[in-house]
């Protein structure tokens, strides 16, 4: 099969197309013949050095999926070869055959196609995790996210409005129109993080008494921000740490208003874990989708084998959405 393959740690262009053997699926697993692929920052940072596969994982980069059931492995009865689906995978996504385990496939929500379906698995297991297991958002309270434009950002919003949630986000006003792109996902303000304070804006939003949940991809100072941003008995789940994983907190408000802070990653979570996931999202999020409630938003598509200039558009910046690679 084609596959993409990083030669060695660095630019986009160590990402080379090679062949590869078909992967067979073990017990409990499925085989996928891919139709397209997203992209992610994940991916990114593997191909940098920086964050390995897990172990006895391919090397293939690539955390989410859509395509055709080619094959099923031993005890899996929930799907049947031919059968649409989208899935979160722990890796070898770019590639026209990959693996997933069963628990964490889902089927292709009606009225999607399959780059919006390769679109939404990490993206959207990451935010339900996120926003309604781990911080418990509830129907009524305001939510702000760090990144509202990308592809987590855009799904956080749209997420939080149809669970009845009134969502504020940070991103740069005149970047390819993301204020507009996330004023349809539902954002109730759009603050520009280069030219506004997001805490007095958040305070502002909220008649001062500050917001239940912030979803925040940024960290360093961010953290200490995010803090005074947060109302009493706020919760702060971070997702990742672009601008520092060290950073220096005052406890102090973080007592006086009883606030909960934790953070989250997926990849190497187990196939049980994440099969709890895909539940939640197979009862509650599939239905908005298939209404047209929510949508996965999506910047641009390219071939396989010019997975290095989707890289690049990634790390760029500016996107609206995913970017996805379509076999």
């Amino acid at each position: 099969m084609r596959a993409i393959e990083i030669t060695h740690p660095g630019g986009p262009e160590v990402l080379t197309q090679t062949d590869r053997p078909i992967p067979r699926p073990g017990p409990g697993q499925v085989l996928i013949r891919v139709a397209a692929a997203g992209i992610n920052m994940p991916d990114v940072f593997q191909r940098r050095g920086a964050y390995p596969p897990p172990p006895g994982v391919t090397d293939i980069p690539g955390l989410e999926v859509a395509g055709e059931v080619a094959e099923l492995g031993q005890g899996v009865t929930t799907f049947r070869v031919g059968e649409t689906v989208c899935a979160l995978l722990a890796g070898g996504g770019y590639a026209e055959y990959a693996v997933a385990h069963a628990s964490a496939v889902l089927p292709l929500p009606r009225g999607l196609d399959f780059p919006q379906g390769a679109a939404l698995p990490e993206t959207a297991f990451t935010v339900w995790d996120a926003l309604f297991l781990r911080t418990r958002l509830q129907p009524g309270e305001s939510v702000l996210v760090h990144g509202g434009a990308g592809g987590i950002g855009s799904i956080a919003l749209q997420f939080a409005r149809a669970r009845g949630c009134a969502p504020i986000l940070t991103t740069a006003h005149e970047r390819n129109g993301q204020t507009e792109a996330c004023q349809r996902f539902g954002a109730t303000r759009v603050i520009d993080y280069r030219d506004e304070d997001f805490v007095a804006c958040a305070m502002e939003e909220t008649g001062g008494r500050g917001v239940d949940v912030i979803q925040d991809i940024i960290g360093g100072d961010y953290v200490a921000r995010n803090i005074d941003a947060l109302a009493v008995e706020g919760r702060l789940i971070n997702l990742n740490y672009v601008a520092g994983i060290e950073v220096k907190v005052n406890f102090l408000p973080v007592m006086r208003k009883r606030l909960t802070l934790m953070a989250a990653t997926l990849r190497a979570r187990s196939p049980e874990e994440k099969g709890v996931i895909a539940a939640e999202l197979r009862r509650h999020a599939w239905p908005w989708l298939e209404a047209g409630q929510v949508k996965p938003a999506l910047h641009r598509t390219f071939p396989l084998a010019e997975a290095a200039a989707a890289h690049a558009m990634l790390e760029a910046g500016g996107h609206i959405g995913k970017i996805v690679l379509t076999l």
